[in-house]
């Protein structure tokens, strides 16, 4: 048997026969114990057995596993579904269990149950001595992942470089500090009525009347009342649509927000305090910021790529680049990342800079969980989304990610997208909070301008030709960005105006409202 549960034993017999282990190795040097507290562990155990109700003192961090003693850690165990079941857990109703415990043999098994709960602390202390046994457990935790870091720094292996050693081991410590966290469970609800009010308050104060991470457009903000913390948030549409480019104008927008966020907000209460994460698995982050670069001179980003700049242009391309410099806007343009690696550097981002917003294009390119084997790409889809649904709750930002969009929407006479048009998976419909699509019907019309018919005659032509004409006059610029779903609210359609060559969207004004001098 333990060695711990034989001192326990002998504590009334000085004169035992019972050794201590000395800690000197062979060669003279001495070895550190891994940090335990064999006392503490008794004599919570005592206090649970001569009062049931200490249990629910540690009940909502203590698990079993996290004694030092493994006996000690089934004892806990078998007492806690006793007292789950209604039943007392004392040394009478242990006994059978352990009668025939081959680590409590020696000490005789009963008497040792009915020792622990002769010692009982105090329930007052039960508390206190949970959270001793806890902590000891994190530090032999901790141990053993600085030995695990130490082993495979040490192991060459080709297939697993450096870097992903350093992300395996800040995702095992947080998962270590996760599982630290002994705070939690209910909370009452005149605490969260509260916050509620306080967010309300705060989203009164601010122009625009939001709570959430302004989008920086007009329209879509008081449709959605900006994007709330711990929602994932869906752009999808079809290729071509400018799905990317809302994503990048969001981001910037928000960023902007941030950057001169008014002294009288609770920045950090409501989510615009920190940097906008952003990470590009399709394109550079040099093309990234390309895109945002023109958008802000108003310069074509196919000018800028090509280097055919006036003097003008390269004024304004220099000076806004010397604004966007400043603006809290981080980017992570590893290709195919995974969504631990998301995780872990988000978490990073966010221990480091603060973190309001993260923005993830597109979603179809990430990788799942390292180590989860899907048995298609549907189920690869669902971990995705699962994934960036928990990294949302878990940091408590929004997180807003794009998604391509099936081809059955070019299968019908109208092409605005449905739900039932999400690519590959139910899932990202199920896990997300809000879903908008992007639709230009500009880019259907361009391509779809009518040819003669055969035996049509010129008038009928002309006639359905300028048809067509007008559309696309109509349809120029527009962009709708349709909200199919939306957890907190009401959804419907709204309006944007993208102009192609600076990639740029900007709220919407139709000409039948502008006043007559803006002709």
């Amino acid at each position: 048997p333990a060695a711990a549960l034989i001192a326990f034993a002998v504590m009334d017999n000085p004169m035992s026969n019972v050794a201590q282990i000395s800690g000197p190795g062979t060669d003279g040097e001495r070895y550190r114990d891994p940090p335990v507290n064999y006392e503490a562990e008794q004599a919570l155990l005592g206090a649970i057995l001569a009062n049931n109700t200490a249990l629910d003192k540690v009940v909502d961090f203590l698990r079993a596993e996290h004694f030092a003693e493994p006996v000690h850690g089934r004892i806990f165990e078998a007492s806690r579904k006793l007292i789950d079941r209604g039943q007392i857990a004392d040394w009478v109703q242990l006994k059978n269990l352990f009668e025939q415990d081959g680590a409590l043999e020696e000490v005789r098994g009963a008497e040792y149950l009915k020792k622990l709960q002769d010692s009982a602390i105090s329930i007052i202390n039960a508390g206190d001595y949970g959270r001793t046994i806890h902590d000891l457990f994190l530090r032999r935790q901790l141990i053993v992942v600085g030995e695990d870091m130490v082993n495979d720094a040490f192991d060459h292996d080709l297939d697993s470089p450096s870097t992903e050693q350093i992300e395996s081991a800040e995702q095992k410590l947080y998962n270590l500090s996760e599982s630290g966290q002994i705070e939690g469970g209910f909370q009452a609800f005149s605490w969260a009525l509260t916050r509620a009010v306080e967010m309300a308050e705060a989203a009164r104060k601010r122009d625009g009347h939001m709570a959430g991470v302004p989008t920086g457009f007009i329209d879509l903000d008081r449709l959605l009342g900006g994007l709330q913390k711990s929602d994932l948030v869906v752009v999808a549409g079809r290729p071509s649509m400018g799905k990317t480019a809302l994503a990048t104008n969001i981001g910037f927008n928000a960023a902007k927000v941030i950057q001169k966020t008014p002294s009288d907000l609770d920045a950090a209460a409501h989510g615009l305090e920190g940097v906008i994460g952003f990470f590009s698995l399709e394109m550079s982050a040099e093309q990234l910021a390309t895109r945002i670069l023109a958008e802000v001179s108003e310069v074509p980003s196919q000018k800028i790529r090509r280097g055919e700049l006036s003097d003008d242009d390269f004024d304004r391309v220099v000076h806004a680049s010397a604004e966007l410099a400043t603006i809290p806007l981080f980017i992570d343009d590893t290709p195919a990342i995974s969504v631990s690696q998301l995780r872990t550097r988000t978490r990073r981002l966010k221990r480091q800079h603060g973190l309001a917003l993260i923005i993830v294009d597109y979603l179809q390119l990430m990788r799942p969980t390292s180590g989860v084997r899907a048995e298609n790409r549907v189920q690869e889809v669902s971990d995705i989304t699962r994934g960036l649904k928990a990294i949302a709750k878990e940091l408590n930002v929004p997180v807003l990610a794009v998604s391509q969009l099936s081809r059955a929407v070019e299968q019908r006479e109208d092409k605005r997208p449905q739900l039932s048009d999400l690519r590959e998976s139910g899932s990202i419909e199920q896990d997300s909070d809000v879903v908008m699509f992007v639709f230009r019907e500009q880019y259907y019309l361009e391509r779809a301008e009518p040819t003669q018919r055969p035996e049509e005659s010129d008038e009928k032509y002309d006639t359905r030709h300028d048809k067509w004409k007008q559309l696309c006059q109509k349809a120029l610029g527009r962009a709708e960005i349709i909200i199919a779903k939306q957890r907190h609210g009401p959804i419907g359609t709204r309006n944007l105006t993208f102009h192609g060559p600076t990639t740029k969207f900007s709220d919407y004004q139709d000409a039948n409202f502008l006043p007559d001098d803006a002709f």
